[in-house]
């Protein structure tokens, strides 16, 4: 009884082996704890926060003398006007924007992108250690915080969600099915009928974008949100992200010999892709990381577009991005349909 189960067990962990299981079990706890580790680094480093001043407003001698004395924590960077400031915090050149308060010009406001960030934290926590040890014990400089972002936490994580239903469609739904074709040889089918491949290329991009519209209309809709009320622009990012990540995920399923194998790499596709860009908010760190990933492209002018009300304009660089890699990805599969790869 003992051998006929080692046996099974062997012929178990050999099949997880050719179908690449294995890697997803060793690889996926690897990267979310190199991810993790950029999101909240070990040790006790400190790092300089950036911090706006306006130079049409006037500040109290005390709180200059004071903030320009600690350049290990606060980097000072003055804009010429209000717009300017805004304008650099929304690209994350500062961390956060002082001004005189309204109410009580003798105390600050603190203006951020997202009060429920570790940088808005750190940043008060910071403020109030320097008036401490300039002034003592007293009122804090800090009258009020006041966030770029005010729509609910329900709303501001729906960008996520957009990107996460988009990948879960370009690599696990697509690729499945790609393979399954080739396993059982409907590819190879359909490529003997007059349908030519650029024909199928693009009908297995056009299933993909639907796919993916289909289920942001459906979260928008359960957000309350009406998908029409964010412009062409938001319609042409989501199809620009669309062929992207769709291009990549028929290029992932026609390496694939069977659905086991294109599930696998699918999931240890999904993952570097999502993580990255839905978390680049948290750390600095990643921040710096994020761009190099493809998605990140994507997910921040959708962030944008829902948060921010931007336009297509500001990310002509991000679409272009987009389409390049979704073109070399559509090139890459029609080569292999051309070769009849694993067919």
């Amino acid at each position: 009884m003992i051998r006929t189960i080692i046996t099974l067990l062997t012929h178990d962990l050999a099949v997880a082996f050719k179908s690449k299981t294995l890697y997803l079990v060793v690889c996926i706890p690897l990267f979310v704890f190199a991810t993790l580790t950029l999101v909240d680094p070990p040790g006790t480093r400190v790092t300089r926060l950036n911090i706006g001043l306006i130079k049409t407003e006037s500040y109290a001698p005390v709180f200059l003398t004071s903030i320009t004395s600690v350049p290990d924590l606060f980097a000072i960077h003055w804009a010429s006007g209000q717009l300017n400031a805004i304008k650099l915090l929304n690209e994350r050149v500062m961390d956060g924007i002082l001004t005189p308060d309204t109410t009580d010009p003798s105390r600050l406001q603190l203006t951020v992108v997202k009060q429920a960030s570790s940088e808005t934290l750190i940043m008060m926590q910071r403020l109030a250690a320097v008036q401490i040890s300039a002034e003592g014990n007293g009122p804090g400089w800090l009258a009020t915080v006041r966030s770029l972002q005010t729509s609910s936490i329900k709303r501001q994580t729906l960008p996520t969600w957009i990107l996460m239903m988009i990948l879960l469609v370009s690599f696990i739904v697509l690729p499945s099915q790609i393979a399954e074709e080739k396993e059982k040889q409907l590819l190879l089918g359909w490529m003997q009928t007059p349908v030519r491949e650029i024909e199928w290329l693009a009908s297995k991009l056009a299933y993909g974008i639907v796919l993916m519209l289909t289920s942001v209309v459906a979260l928008q809709w359960m957000d309350g949100e009406s998908f029409a009320t964010h412009g062409v622009s938001y319609l042409v990012m989501l199809c620009s992200g669309g062929f992207c990540f769709g291009a990549l995920g028929i290029c992932l399923g026609l390496l694939c010999r069977n659905q086991a194998s294109a599930r696998t790499l699918g999931v240890l596709s999904y993952l570097p892709l999502l993580l990255p860009a839905a978390l680049s908010d948290m750390s600095q760190d990643l921040r710096r990381v994020a761009p190099l990933v493809p998605s990140y492209h994507f997910y921040e002018p959708i962030r944008a577009m829902l948060l921010e009300d931007c336009g297509l304009g500001a990310f002509i660089q991000a679409w272009i991005i987009l389409v390049s890699i979704g073109m070399l990805a559509c090139f890459a599969s029609h080569r292999l349909i051309k070769k009849r790869w694993l067919m």
